[in-house]
C-alpha cells in the first residue's frame, strides 16, 4: 500500500466515525431541507448590487450544493449550475451547531438559510442563519491544487471528474446543447424523429462485426444494432419521407482515441434528395451548431482552426490521392492491375485478392485521410466498399456517396441510395460471398429489406454523423472518452 492509499484509508475511516456520530445524534441523511435557489440566480439577480443595497432589501435565500472549500468561517458551495460563498459565523452559533459545523468536511452537501451580504473584499456571499447537513461524503475529494490528474481515473470515476472539473462539466452540457440543437433543426425542416429496433435478427446498415446476445424465451440469438439505415429506409418505403434518429449503435471492435464499442449516431432519410443536398444541409448544419451553440464561425480542435462561414472543399476519393499523393498520371487508376501497382509505389499495404476499389480505399485510408485537415467532402466512392449506395450513372465503377473529413477523421457518410430491389440482391449476395470468405464485417443478406424494396422506394438520400467525433470537434477534445460520460475501459488488475 503506498503512503497516498494509506493516508486516505486513514481519512475515510475518520469520516466514518463522523457519520457514525452523527447518526447517533440525528438523522444522518435527512430528506426535508427544501432549496429555494441556485447560485446562478442568486448571482444573477444580485452581483450588480453594494453592499448597502443589499442590507436594505435583507435578501433571505435559501440554497444547498457540495462543499468544496473552507477557509475559515468560510466556505464555498457548488451546486448544479455554479458556486456561492458560505459565511458561518460560529461564535454564533448554537452548540449544536457548532458541533455540526465541526462534522463538515470537503465534499459533504450542506443546505444553507441566511441572508445575502458582501464581505470587506466585496463578494457575494449568503450569511448562514441556519444550516443543515444532508450527506456525508465518505471519501476525499482529489487535492484542490492537483485535481485529477489522473485521466483513466477520470475515466472510470466520472463522478469524481465531474465534481472537481469544471473543463468536463463544460463539455457534457456543450454535448446536450448539441444533441437539443439538432432535434430542433431537423424538426425545423419537417422531418420526423423516430425510433428503430436496437435487438435485430440481421445485423444490417454498416460493415462491421456485430455483438451477439442470446434471446431465452425465442431460444434465438440476436445482435445488436451496427446501424439503423435498413429500418430507417422501410419507413421511407412506407411513406414517412424525412425521418432521423439519434441512435445507440454497438460495434465489436477496438478501444482507441476514436473508436468507443457504443457510440451514438444520427442517422436521417429525405425522399426525392440527392447525395448533393445532403452534402449542402451537412454544411448548413455545421455553420449553425458552430454558430448558434459556439458562438461563432470559427471552431479550434487541436492545433487547427476551421471557419464553418467558409465552403467546405470538394473532392473525389481518385482525385483527392492525386491531389496528396502527387499522382498525375490518370491512367494510375484504369484497372485493378494499375491501381494495385500504385499501392506499391505508395508502400500501402493490402491483399492482393482484393478488387480494384478495395484497394483504391486502402491507398485513400493509409495515405490521404490523415492529410485532409480542413472540411473537405470526399465523393465517387468505388461500388465493391459501397453495398447500400446508389451507382453512379455515368461511372458504374462508383457510387453516388460522399464522406465528410474534418481534422484528419470521419464524421458523416451520406449517400443517394439504391432504391433498385433486383441489383441490392446482387450487392448483398457479394457481401454473403465475402462473409463465406473470412470477411467478419460483411453484410448478411436481408431477405425483408429486399422485400421492402419491392414494393418500392422513391429517390432518396440519406446519411450518418458520428455525434461523439461532432462534440470531440466542438469541445476540442483529443480522445472520444472526453465526450462520453462512461467510455467502456479496459478491466482493471486487481491490487496486490
Amino acid at each position: 500500500m503506498t503512503d497516498e492509499n494509506h493516508d486516505e484509508n486513514k481519512l475515510i475511516t475518520q469520516r466514518r466515525e463522523k457519520l457514525a456520530e452523527i447518526r447517533r445524534r440525528r438523522i444522518a441523511f435527512p430528506n426535508s431541507f427544501i432549496r429555494e435557489n441556485t447560485s446562478a440566480e442568486l448571482i444573477e439577480k444580485y452581483q450588480g448590487m453594494d453592499k448597502q443595497e443589499l442590507e436594505q432589501l435583507a435578501v433571505q435565500a435559501t440554497v444547498a450544493g457540495r462543499i468544496i472549500r473552507m477557509r475559515g468561517p468560510f466556505i464555498v458551495i457548488q451546486d448544479g449550475v455554479g458556486q456561492i460563498q458560505i459565511y458561518i459565523n460560529n461564535k454564533s452559533c448554537s452548540q449544536e451547531q457548532a458541533e455540526l459545523l465541526k462534522s463538515f468536511d470537503l465534499g459533504d452537501i450542506i443546505g444553507v438559510q441566511g441572508e445575502m451580504f458582501r464581505t470587506g473584499k466585496g463578494e457575494l456571499t449568503l450569511r448562514a442563519e441556519n444550516f443543515q447537513l444532508l450527506t456525508k461524503s465518505l471519501r476525499p475529494l482529489p487535492d484542490k491544487h492537483k485535481g485529477l490528474t489522473d485521466t483513466e481515473m477520470r475515466y472510470r470515476q466520472r463522478y469524481v471528474d465531474l465534481i472537481v472539473n469544471e473543463e468536463s462539466r463544460k463539455i457534457f452540457t456543450m454535448r446536450s446543447k448539441i444533441l437539443r440543437f439538432i432535434r430542433q433543426y431537423f424538426e425545423a425542416l419537417d422531418f420526423m424523429e423516430v425510433e428503430t429496433p436496437m435487438m435485430q435478427l440481421i445485423p444490417g446498415g454498416a460493415t462491421a462485426r456485430p455483438f451477439i446476445t442470446h434471446h431465452n424465451a425465442l431460444d434465438q440469438d440476436m445482435y445488436l444494432r451496427v446501424a439503423p439505415e435498413l429500418f430507417l429506409k422501410r419507413l421511407v418505403v412506407g411513406g414517412f419521407e424525412r425521418v432521423f434518429e439519434l441512435n445507440r449503435n454497438f460495434r465489436n471492435e477496438g478501444l482507441s482515441t476514436r473508436h468507443n464499442p457504443e457510440f451514438t449516431m444520427l442517422e436521417f432519410y429525405q425522399a426525392y434528395a440527392r447525395y448533393q443536398d445532403l452534402m449542402d444541409l451537412t454544411e448548413d448544419l455545421f455553420r449553425k451548431i458552430a454558430i448558434e451553440i459556439g458562438g461563432s464561425s470559427k471552431v479550434k480542435f487541436q492545433g487547427s482552426e476551421y471557419d464553418f462561414a467558409n465552403p467546405f472543399e470538394r473532392l473525389s476519393v481518385t482525385d483527392s490521392i492525386k491531389k496528396h499523393c502527387n499522382v498525375l498520371d490518370d491512367n494510375a487508376f484504369a484497372s485493378a492491375e494499375s491501381v494495385a501497382n500504385l499501392a506499391q509505389q505508395l508502400d500501402v499495404h493490402f491483399d492482393e485478392s482484393w478488387p480494384k476499389g478495395k484497394i483504391l480505399m486502402e491507398i485513400f485510408d493509409q495515405k490521404v485521410e490523415a492529410k485532409l485537415d480542413q472540411p473537405t467532402f470526399i465523393t465517387e466512392y468505388p461500388i465493391e466498399v459501397s453495398p447500400l449506395a446508389r451507382r453512379n450513372e455515368e461511372n458504374p465503377e462508383v457510387t453516388d456517396r460522399f464522406e465528410l473529413i474534418i481534422g484528419g477523421r470521419e464524421l458523416a457518410n451520406g449517400f443517394s441510395e439504391l432504391n433498385d430491389p433486383e441489383e441490392q440482391a446482387e450487392r448483398f449476395k457479394a457481401q454473403v460471398a465475402q462473409k463465406d470468405s473470412g470477411d467478419i464485417e460483411a453484410m448478411h443478406f436481408d431477405h425483408d429489406y429486399v422485400t421492402a424494396l419491392e414494393y418500392g422506394m422513391p429517390p432518396t438520400a440519406g446519411e450518418g454523423i458520428g455525434i461523439d467525433r461532432l462534440v470531440m470537434l466542438f469541445t476540442d477534445s483529443a480522445s472520444i472518452k472526453d465526450v462520453l460520460l462512461f467510455p467502456h475501459m479496459r478491466p482493471q488488475q486487481e491490487q496486490g
